[in-house]
């Protein structure tokens, strides 16, 4: 596991891998390859704009901290919301996963409220380096 030293001196390429995720999502989203779930398209976007807000200049800004706690906190839920209903059919004893299992809700979204509270911690834990570990 990556030290959090190491996430910060990368940042900004995870940044752009947040972003690479989000795009490549929703091109399979338009072109129909996925169906259309609002609660995917809401994380996808959430994920993609908290990694244009890494590769900001300087994350310790309040600006950016309070969007990306904004974007974080409505990706989550959103998240959260999804993979709850897949709980919820557990308990029911009527959870199967999709037939192509790695474009089952309960995994992505699982994935999402991973990626999505990881991207916030990131950026609100970064600092900048000092000059002498550069």
């Amino acid at each position: 596991m990556p030290t959090l030293a190491t996430l910060h001196r990368h940042v900004r390429t995870i940044g752009v891998l947040a972003i690479v995720v989000c795009a490549a999502t929703w091109a399979l989203d338009l072109s129909g390859v996925v169906y259309v779930c609002p609660f995917c398209r809401a994380q996808r976007s959430v994920i993609g704009l908290l990694g244009l807000l890494l590769l900001c200049p300087d994350l310790r800004g309040w600006a950016i901290r309070w969007l990306a706690g904004v974007l974080g906190v409505f990706g989550a839920v959103v998240a959260a919301t999804q993979h709850f209903a897949g709980w919820r059919k557990i308990s029911a004893g009527e959870f199967r996963f999709a037939e192509s299992w790695w474009v089952d809700p309960f995994l992505l979204s699982g994935a999402a409220l991973f990626a999505i509270v990881g991207l916030v911690l990131l950026l609100w834990s970064w600092r900048p380096a000092s000059p002498a570990a550069r």
